[in-house]
């Protein structure tokens, strides 16, 4: 069991933060409404995103590139929306 979740940890831990965003990324664009979202806080995070990534290319990590990507193509979907849907 260890030697699995050694392996699996970061695999485990980038889907589900990645998957957190799903639901945010689908209302979205669903109801068309980021009134509530900051544009600050989002731009902010899709540049740690974008480091974790560069980050993880570096360090040749794919656990955190394949979380990174994917959270980083939800995260850049919401702020085109915030930017589409003002």
């Amino acid at each position: 069991m260890q030697e699995f979740l050694v392996k699996n940890l970061g695999y485990i831990a980038g889907f589900f933060t990645t998957i957190a965003f799903l639901p945010q990324v689908l209302k979205v664009w669903r109801t068309k409404s980021t009134k509530d979202i900051s544009i600050w806080m989002f731009l902010i995070f899709t540049t740690g995103v974008f480091l974790w990534l560069i980050y993880g290319l570096m360090i040749i990590n794919y656990s955190l590139i394949i979380a990174n990507t994917i959270t980083l193509i939800l995260s850049i979907s919401i702020l085109i929306a915030k930017i589409l849907f003002k």
